[in-house]
């Protein structure tokens, strides 16, 4: 199998029938988040100025479309019952998880490229570039990774649930290392001088965190990064 970390084994998780109504809440706020994220230019205008007015709208969207969905168990982790209960069964995938995984790793992934892009252009050049990086190619970036998505071609949005024991470690690991990097920048950009020592730090910092995380992701270490064994009944958000 080529994996040397730690394991699950699905016999020995316990099963939960039912979603209870705080459980299934819970889940509205990440994707409230996943989705508001969605238009990245005016999301990097909201980090440096504060909201605007199309935040606001932007944000109002949001919360009806994700309200609904999240009524309507429509949204992952909002269904009466967990979705899925064998890992290894071939099931189809339900469009509304295919459609919200796919922009929860936008969510990611753009994010986390166009802020190791600016780094890295500031470090080696001394300017500061991060609004137009984001202006010019946040949505490539981002049309790409709802392409794969749509094909298929990421973990956790595939037309079938039977590799979820799986992918669902490489979503919550990439969950894990993108915001331990993205915290710890942001805290560095606050206390830190935009100089050349000041961004080379950052730099360090944010690429380092995501190898830490990353590292501990795939050794199973942090939660819901352990691979699942098939063999009986699991659940999953």
């Amino acid at each position: 199998m080529g994996y040397s970390g730690k394991l699950e084994y699905a016999g020995e998780r316990k099963i939960r029938e039912r979603n209870t109504s705080l459980y299934r809440l819970a889940h509205w706020p990440i994707w409230i988040w996943v989705f508001f994220l969605a238009p990245g230019p005016f999301t990097f205008s909201l980090f440096a100025g504060g909201f605007h007015w199309f935040n606001w709208a932007w944000l109002a969207v949001v919360l009806s479309g994700t309200g609904t969905a999240c009524y309507r168990a429509q949204l992952p982790g909002s269904e009466h019952q967990p979705y899925i209960l064998r890992f290894d069964e071939d099931r189809p995938n339900p469009l509304y998880r295919r459609v919200c995984y796919t922009f929860a790793w936008n969510a990611i992934l753009s994010y986390a490229l166009l802020n190791l892009a600016s780094l890295a252009y500031a470090v080696s050049t001394g300017e500061w570039k991060m609004r137009q990086i984001y202006i010019y190619a946040y949505s490539p970036l981002c049309a790409l990774i709802i392409l794969l998505g749509m094909l298929g071609k990421l973990p956790r949005v595939g037309r079938s649930t039977k590799g979820e024991g799986w992918e669902r470690r490489y979503f919550y690991g990439s969950v894990w290392a993108v915001t331990a990097a993205q915290t710890t920048l942001l805290v560095l950009w606050k206390f830190l001088p935009h100089d050349y020592n000041g961004n080379l730090i950052k730099l360090a910092a944010f690429v380092g965190m995501l190898v830490l995380f990353g590292a501990a992701s795939a050794r199973g270490i942090l939660p819901r990064t352990r691979p699942i064994i098939p063999g009986e009944l699991m659940m999953s958000d």
